[in-house]
């Protein structure tokens, strides 16, 4: 399994996305589509963070608490999150209480907030120019030249939990890259 896979729906999708009802609603209606606006930037670096040793699985079920428990996600509003608010965080059951990265979800957000052109400038100037979409899974790699580039620039400006796989995980996630597998019937969307 490592094309396109026809689903029960008649539809063909990257093989990830046919294995639950979960993962096939992210596919078809979010992953690879252009996020452009700094919180929702901020949203997919911060889950892309969380998912780090995790299943991706258990972070979109925990979506909705994570944006309750970090205001929607809002730069701003996390960027002014202080020790009682990490305490918080620490205290949810509904999001994955890891300290080192509700630290650096807060660190991110402040990074981010200090960005002069904003967290979509500096994000999407790492995309790289359009390319054929793969065959198979085998050609999707797990870091490119663009995603260790953007890994070392946001580290020097501050970010935590942002290395080269996580960068690319965000790019694929962002449509910054179109993986989707040649033969997924998601349309081409950058």
């Amino acid at each position: 399994m490592t094309g396109a896979v026809v689903g029960a729906d008649g539809l063909a999708r990257c093989p990830w996305a046919v294995t639950t009802p979960d993962y096939q609603a992210y596919h078809d209606q979010e992953w690879g589509r252009p996020v452009r606006d700094d919180d929702g930037l901020y949203e997919r670096l911060t889950l892309e963070a969380f998912q780090s040793g995790l299943s991706w699985l258990t972070i979109l079920r925990k979506r909705p608490s994570f944006r309750a428990a970090f205001d929607g996600f809002h730069i701003a509003a996390v960027a002014a999150y202080q020790e009682r608010d990490i305490a918080r965080l620490l205290a949810d059951a509904g999001i994955v209480r890891n300290r080192a990265k509700i630290e650096a979800a807060v660190q991110n957000a402040r990074a981010a907030a200090a960005l002069p052109d904003g967290l979509a400038a500096l994000l999407w100037s790492f995309a790289p120019p359009p390319r054929p979409r793969p065959e198979s899974l085998a050609r999707v790699p797990a870091t490119t030249p663009e995603s260790t580039a953007m890994a070392r620039e946001l580290k020097r400006r501050g970010f935590r939990f942002v290395g080269p796989t996580t960068a690319y995980a965000l790019m694929q996630a962002t449509g910054m890259v179109d993986d989707h597998l040649a033969g997924c019937h998601v349309p081409p969307a950058r």
